[in-house]
């Protein structure tokens, strides 16, 4: 039976097992789904990654974004 999808939230900080060509090793998570849009905290450079490969990939979160951060949509006062 394969593992439960590991839980990942926009704005969460990974480091990944590779370094990237730029020499960056930590990425935050900008889009979430089948696929895992990344961009390198060194150089900005985005990409998209199955979520599978993401998973492989992954070395560890660096910083958690708080859950549902990104369903909130501000009040017309809070902007």
């Amino acid at each position: 039976m394969p593992a439960p999808p590991i839980e990942i939230n926009i704005g969460d900080v990974a480091q990944m097992r590779k370094p990237h060509p730029c020499g960056g090793d930590t990425w935050r998570v900008v889009r979430v789904g089948a696929e895992i849009g990344l961009r390198c905290l060194t150089c900005g450079r985005k990409v998209l990654l199955p979520r599978s490969t993401f998973e492989r990939r992954m070395k560890r979160f660096v910083e958690r974004a708080p859950t549902g951060a990104a369903d909130h949509v501000p009040e017309s006062d809070e902007v």
